[in-house]
């Protein structure tokens, strides 16, 4: 059915537009689910990804689907899951500009395959790359719906390693504030026909 993804992901595992085609282990296209309703946007594969050359699959993809699961979602059933970029930068610094326009055509092949009706920008690098006009931190936005492609909602969300980092459940602090989340992108989940 999305035979352009798979194009895509086989044309992306020979890319060498930019360096970092060098120094990874996989490339990491996307997991889940494709599908038309949910899409989650990452920054970029760390070193668990970069070996299994799948998103979120480490401590930080732990927590995500445990937060997903929270509210009845899944990655196999409900959600497709991808990155800004699709290799892993050395040491896990943030994707250059340059790295991010290289990798952009694939993001955004996923992007107008799926059409999806919502997604998830996980993170600063996500948000930067989607809405480049917002200059506010993720802190401030998260939890916000904005308008994306294809008539999409977007919502920034915390990214899971900063939530590792910040454990609190506390009125106000980011774990809390990615439960309000979770349940605001549940809702406008389960109102989609």
């Amino acid at each position: 059915m999305f035979e352009e993804l798979e194009i895509a992901k086989n044309k992306c595992a020979e890319c060498q537009k930019c360096p970092l085609h060098k120094t990874r282990t996989k490339m990491v296209f996307s997991d889940g689910i494709p599908n038309t309703k949910l899409m989650l946007i990452g920054e970029a594969p760390g070193y668990y990804e970069d070996q299994q050359g799948k998103p979120f699959v480490g401590r930080s993809g732990q927590l995500l689907d445990k937060i997903f699961e929270s509210v009845g979602l899944s990655r196999e059933k409900d959600i497709y899951i991808c990155n800004t970029i699709k290799c892993r930068p050395p040491d896990n610094r943030n994707p250059l500009p340059e790295e991010k326009l290289a990798c952009r055509e694939y993001l955004d092949i996923q992007l107008q395959t799926l059409k999806p009706k919502i997604i998830l920008l996980c993170g600063a690098v996500a948000v930067q790359s989607l809405l480049p006009d917002i200059t506010s931190g993720i802190t401030k936005i998260r939890g916000q719906w904005f308008n994306g492609p294809n008539g999409a909602k977007m919502m920034p969300i915390f990214h899971p390693s900063y939530l590792l980092r910040n454990p609190s459940h506390e009125v106000g602090k980011p774990k809390w504030l990615m439960w309000q989340d979770i349940q605001e992108v549940k809702k406008a989940y389960d109102e989609l026909t």
